[in-house]
């Protein structure tokens, strides 16, 4: 590409930047990226609804592009990105470099590529006269839990005519994904009666306790993994649980008074987390008796923090129809990670996954996403958007 040549990717990558620009770190705000997409809708004449959370600290935002018909199709992306705390990144995060034809930033990848590409086309959209809409829906809290989006989704399904489609732009490589696995997360508190370690007889030991449910958790986990491969190619084929954060005790020679522990359950579509977490509480409850038998003090909570469902394959999917149609492809895949689409599959939606960017990248210091990529999403939108013009 010569120097005075124009980047046909331009209003892409300007995007990109002005995006990745604002750091949306889950940690902190996004109000100051929702409030610029809102002016710059609102500028093209496009009407835009902020969805804020219950302190006003953050907010989803949707907007419909075209006629307020039913039949449209929304395009779904997270805001929000992972920290950067502890990695070894080679350039600022949150500016947007290119270099061997990568374009180089936090959230590049996951997925403000997804987003720009969108709000990059608005022009063209008005430009196109849409017979059926073009919804963007842009959410809070992906990151730690899908925690935003459903407020939004309960708004477009009320006040928005019923789309066709949901396009959750998380990076597939521009693959067309119709099935992704369930996550829930819980918090466990142990609280036991302290005593000095030679008097068993008389203390309870929250670490033991908790050592007890997490064998529990272990074991359910072999149970899961026995059962029968779940159907659509997942990896592993089977539901999992797992506990990554252990927390207890003050001293060698003092019975622990307190132990937590975190764990989360990751299910195939099929295994309900409702009845797997029912017989960990039963467990539980039996254990809190005999440390109740030593003292009234002791007992055991188990606490939800997030509960995102699977997004289920199905053998009628217009969602994934559309998207196999515009990539050419004939067939769909699924992933292991979880994403919104499950929400909006919930909410009576036909839902699939597609979007530039390879999942690899994500999460990952120097985090990327190829110009070969930005270019494939690119591509894909102006072709949804002739679609949706005819």
């Amino acid at each position: 590409m010569s120097s005075s040549s124009v980047d046909p990717l331009a209003p892409q990558i300007e995007w990109l930047t002005r995006l990745v620009g604002y750091d949306t770190t889950s940690a902190l705000s996004n109000l100051t990226l929702i409030d610029d997409v809102e002016a710059y809708l609102k500028s093209h004449g496009v009407e835009a609804w902020q969805v804020p959370n219950e302190e006003g600290t953050k907010a989803n935002l949707y907007a419909v592009v075209g006629p307020m018909v039913a039949g449209g199709v929304v395009l779904s992306g997270h805001t929000d990105v992972v920290p950067v705390a502890g990695q070894d990144w080679h350039t600022d995060p949150f500016t947007v470099v290119e270099k061997d034809a990568l374009f180089y930033g936090r959230g590049t990848c996951d997925m403000k590529a997804f987003s720009a590409i969108g709000l990059s086309l608005v022009p063209d959209m008005i430009a196109a006269d849409l017979k059926h809409p073009i919804i963007f829906a842009l959410s809070y809290d992906e990151e730690i839990g899908c925690l935003g989006a459903p407020d939004m989704i309960d708004r477009i399904v009320a006040e928005v005519p019923t789309p066709a489609a949901v396009i959750v732009g998380e990076p597939t490589s521009m693959k067309v994904v119709d099935g992704h696995k369930g996550i829930a997360s819980y918090h466990v508190e142990v609280t036991g009666f302290t005593t000095h370690s030679s008097q068993t007889d008389r203390g309870v030991s929250a670490v033991m306790m908790a050592a007890r449910l997490i064998v529990w958790i272990e074991e359910e986990a072999k149970r899961l993994a026995a059962q029968p491969p779940a159907k659509g190619g997942f990896y592993p084929p089977y539901s999992t649980m797992t506990v990554n954060v252990v927390s207890g005790g003050t001293q060698l020679n003092i019975m622990a008074a307190q132990c937590s522990f975190d764990f989360d359950l990751r299910t195939v579509p099929g295994d309900d987390p409702a009845d797997i977490i029912a017989r960990l509480a039963a467990f539980a409850a039996e254990i809190e008796a005999e440390m109740k038998a030593k003292d009234a003090g002791c007992g055991i909570t188990i606490t939800q923090m997030t509960n995102a469902p699977c997004l289920a394959p199905k053998d009628h999917n217009p969602a994934a129809d559309l998207c196999k149609a515009i990539t050419g492809q004939n067939h769909t895949e699924v992933v292991a990670y979880c994403a919104e689409a499950g929400q909006f599959q919930q909410a009576g939606l036909s839902t699939v996954i597609c979007g530039p960017g390879s999942i690899d990248q994500a999460h990952q210091a120097n985090e990327f996403i190829s110009r070969e990529q930005l270019a494939a999403g690119t591509d894909f939108m102006r072709l949804l958007i002739k679609r949706l013009s005819v």
